[in-house]
C-alpha cells in the first residue's frame, strides 16, 4: 500500500528541495540555497531519492501482505478449524438432507412425492403437472395439499425430536 504521506513519497514528491525529518518528527525542507554548489544538492537529492526508495523497497513486502486492521474488522476470516472441517461438515450435512428426505418419502405416496418434486423442485404449476400426467388439476391440487400436510407433520415431528 502507498503512502502518500512516507518521507520517500514527499521527497520524490518535491524536486526543488530535500525533505526528510528533523529530531522532532516534523518534516524539513533543505533547499538549493542550504548548499554551497548546485552539483552537492543534486548528489544529495540523488541520494536522499534513493536512500527512501531502498527504504521503502524493504517494507514492501511487510506491509504488502498486510491488511489495515480497519478493513479486518469488517471482514471476518473463518478458523483454521472451519476451513478444515467444512468439506466434512458439508457431505454430513447433505448425508443427513438425504436421509430426512427419504423419511419423508416413506410417508408418502409415489404420486404425492412426485407431484410435489415437480411443483417444488421442478417449479411447474398445477395445471402443468396434470396435463402431464392426463388428470384433472383437482386431483393433482388436493394431492400437493395432502403431501404438504403429511410432510409438514414429519417435519414438526423432526423438529420436537431434535429440541
Amino acid at each position: 500500500m502507498f503512502d502518500s504521506q512516507s518521507d520517500y513519497a514527499l521527497n520524490k514528491r518535491d524536486p526543488e528541495a530535500i525533505v526528510c525529518k528533523s529530531v522532532t518528527g516534523v518534516h524539513i525542507r533543505l533547499t538549493r540555497e542550504d548548499f554551497s554548489s548546485e552539483e552537492e544538492f543534486l548528489f544529495w537529492k540523488e541520494w536522499s531519492n534513493e536512500d527512501y526508495r531502498t527504504e521503502e523497497k524493504a517494507g514492501r513486502p511487510y506491509y504488502d501482505n498486510c491488511s489495515q486492521l480497519i478493513e479486518a474488522v469488517d471482514m471476518p476470516n473463518p478458523s483454521a478449524e472451519d476451513t478444515l472441517l467444512a468439506p466434512i461438515l458439508e457431505a454430513e450435512d447433505r448425508e443427513l438432507r438425504a436421509a430426512r428426505l427419504e423419511q419423508v418419502k416413506t410417508h408418502l405416496t409415489e404420486k404425492q412425492y412426485r407431484r410435489l418434486w415437480m411443483y417444488y423442485i421442478e417449479g411447474m404449476t398445477e395445471a402443468e403437472i396434470a396435463a402431464k400426467e392426463g388428470v384433472g388439476q383437482r386431483r393433482v391440487s388436493s394431492s400437493i395439499a395432502q403431501g404438504k400436510r403429511i410432510a409438514q407433520k414429519f417435519s414438526q415431528i423432526f423438529l420436537r425430536s431434535i429440541g
